[in-house]
């Protein structure tokens, strides 16, 4: 249930005028012809550059509200469990998982904001409640809420549509988006769509990766998403690996996000 980072925009053109004019002798009056010339300084890279990113970002998929049901093969540290995940989202503003053993029995549930997490261990009757960095024991401190919306919807990760960017022809059509965001190394390789099949990021000294790799795109009404994602996060010995397989999803329906704390649970240690 982790991972996160942010976004900007681009640049273009210079313009330049010029004009003359003189009079000569009282009574007769000789005006020079008068030149006036504008000129439009293009970087003609800068703008394809910029169109590029422009065509990327509409393929990314807007939305209101998001529900999801994924069969998820979870490894966190070496545990390995098969369970159903329930994802709701409201865009910017929160993100509900419930998870769900083989029999349909509620194991755990949390909540996630921009500014905290709180989950709830139903198995041992304890909660956590943590700050919305508690997320970085699993992943890098550049991932933020709005990174963690993008990945679970198969969306590039906003802070990395950024000027600062390369981009590299790839095999078959494909394009590598490359670059350094804060001491992150990340790398988008996108189909022939432009929408996102592979996410990597590294912080070598750190001890820090992510990779995310988008498959099996579905058409959702008038989105298309990928129905699978698998997603490896590690910081140092700390490693959580999800293999998500929707076989549900919705967008922009009415949802509820409740979730309270039992009076009889205690915080986890």
């Amino acid at each position: 249930m982790k991972r996160n980072i942010l976004s900007k925009l681009l640049v273009c053109s210079v313009i330049l005028v010029g004009w003359g004019c003189k009079a000569k002798k009282p009574l007769v009056v000789n005006r020079p012809k008068v030149d006036s010339a504008t000129t439009v300084v293009v970087d003609n890279a800068a703008v394809a550059k910029r169109a590029k990113f422009n065509e990327i970002k509409s393929r990314q998929t807007t939305f209101n509200t998001f529900s999801g049901r994924a069969k998820t093969k979870l490894n966190i540290d070496g545990k390995e469990n098969d369970v159903t995940l329930n994802f709701r989202i409201q865009h910017n503003k929160k993100i509900w998982v419930s998870v769900t053993a083989i029999i349909g029995i509620e194991v755990a549930r949390a909540l996630i904001t921009p500014d905290s997490i709180q989950v709830i261990n139903r198995l041992q009757s304890v909660y956590i409640k943590k700050p919305f960095s508690f997320i970085y024991k699993y992943a890098n401190p550049q991932l933020n809420y709005q990174s963690v919306e993008a990945l679970l919807i198969g969306n590039a990760i906003p802070q990395l549509l950024n000027a600062d960017s390369t981009f590299e022809p790839g095999a078959n059509g494909t394009l590598a988006l490359k670059g350094d965001f804060q001491n992150l190394l990340y790398r988008l390789l996108l189909g022939t769509d432009l929408r996102v099949n592979q996410t990597t990021l590294t912080n070598s000294k750190a001890a820090q990766s992510v990779q995310v790799s988008n498959s099996e795109f579905i058409q959702v009404g008038n989105r298309v998403i990928p129905s699978q994602i698998n997603i490896t996060s590690a910081v140092k010995s700390n490693r959580i690996q999800a293999d998500l397989r929707y076989n549900k999803t919705e967008f922009d329906q009415p949802l509820d996000f409740s979730f309270s704390i039992p009076a009889r649970f205690s915080p986890a240690d």
